[in-house]
């Protein structure tokens, strides 16, 4: 349960006795931040613009509002004074009690992203006082496996013996899904197939000169094809990023709806595809948990970054998305702060909607009751299977 105190006003109850599962978030900086470092975190770019500040923004307002309670402070506190607080409470205490806060039963951690200068995912867990769950970044295992040296020729096979090690039901954490960033490397719009193996050799032989040549990122459409489909074969649900997110995005590749041809491809498989943050494509993203079986969505990043916009967006995906298919998620990172306020307006937006709709007998309390349950637990424990202990 949330903290008392923490809670937004208007009418969250149904949430309020609920542990959600977050099934998409990130670790938390392990150590001070100063104001430069903490604004940085406030936005998907590098930072604020000149002359400005993040805090000038639906997040960097929410987190004055409904954070600095959880730090002694009263709500709307200056920035400085919200900074100051922190510092004197330091990192470790400040974690705890935003996670410890949030009111989650179990975090799924995507730990392959920046993780140098985070905590480990078993600390965040302890913070958090919840069982934590990994997801395998697909792109982390294949550039690891690139830097210890892979040839070409025997590129694709040992991609999948990497992935099979790290989505072992004995590794620890547990994984419990892998996860694909092709909306940043590439874009959703390459071939869905499944790539033949010579592809695959020829493809990688030349990333694997260029990487060690320069460090290049893997970008390489034919790879990243191999990636998801090698992921897929784990038959662990797979995310995928899609949606708004940093500047290395082209946005309007990011679109789901770009995502059909794959839907098609995966529907005979059975393996979840779980579609992330979606905004400000969540309309599409809807349909395409109507439509296909395989398909699960959320509004995860956009949630904190929107503040009482949230419940708007969530309303929309609702509109079309059916329910037993909509999760929850943070996608919180780096901050402390974002678990909290992630979890918070997640609540209160999600409370809200199914509160009107019994006010306007759309939906009976007992209902609304259920909804609110699968929505922040059951769906992620049904779609997953494999939860951490």
């Amino acid at each position: 349960m949330v903290s008392a105190g923490l809670v937004p006003a208007g009418p969250v109850s149904f949430l309020d006795g609920v542990r959600l599962v977050d099934h998409h978030c990130h670790s938390v900086v392990d150590g001070p931040l100063d104001r430069a470092g903490f604004e940085a975190l406030l936005t998907e770019g590098p930072g604020p613009a000149r002359g400005t500040s993040s805090f000038d923004s639906a997040l960097g307002f929410s987190v004055r509002r409904w954070c600095a309670p959880a730090l002694d402070l009263p709500a709307h506190a200056a920035a400085d004074d919200y900074l100051a607080r922190r510092t004197e409470l330091g990192p470790e205490e400040v974690t705890r009690r935003f996670l410890g806060g949030a009111g989650v039963g179990a975090l799924f951690v995507d730990h392959g992203f920046a993780a140098d200068g985070l905590l480990p995912p078993a600390s965040l867990g302890t913070a958090a006082g919840a069982p934590v769950g990994e997801v395998v970044r697909l792109e982390a295992v294949a550039e690891a496996l690139a830097d210890a040296g892979v040839d070409a020729g025997g590129y694709g096979e040992a991609l999948r013996d990497a992935v099979a090690a790290r989505t072992a039901p004995s590794a620890d954490p547990l994984p419990v899904a892998c996860k694909s960033v092709l909306a940043y490397r590439a874009g959703l719009d390459v071939d869905p197939a499944r790539p033949e193996p010579g592809e695959v050799a020829r493809a990688a032989d030349g990333w694997l000169r260029r990487r060690a040549a320069t460090g290049e990122p893997l970008r390489d459409p034919v790879l990243l094809r191999h990636g998801l489909w090698t992921g897929l074969d784990t038959g662990l649900p797979l995310q995928m990023h899609t949606g708004f997110g940093d500047p290395d995005e082209d946005l309007h590749r990011a679109n789901p709806a770009l995502l059909v041809g794959l839907a098609r491809l995966v529907e005979p498989l059975g393996v979840p595809l779980m579609l992330l943050h979606c905004y400000p494509y969540h309309r599409e993203a809807a349909w395409l948990a109507q439509a296909f079986a395989v398909v699960h969505v959320d509004v995860g990043l956009a949630v904190p970054y929107i503040g009482a916009r949230a419940a708007t967006i969530i309303a929309e995906l609702l509109e079309l998305a059916p329910y037993g298919k909509v999760l929850y998620s943070s996608d919180a990172f780096g901050l402390p702060e974002l678990h909290l306020l992630g979890a918070l307006r997640f609540r209160s937006a999600l409370g809200g909607l199914l509160e009107h709709l019994c006010a306007t007998d759309e939906l009976a309390p007992a209902d609304a009751e259920r909804v609110a349950t699968m929505i922040g637990t059951e769906n992620a424990r049904r779609v997953y299977g494999r939860m951490p202990a």
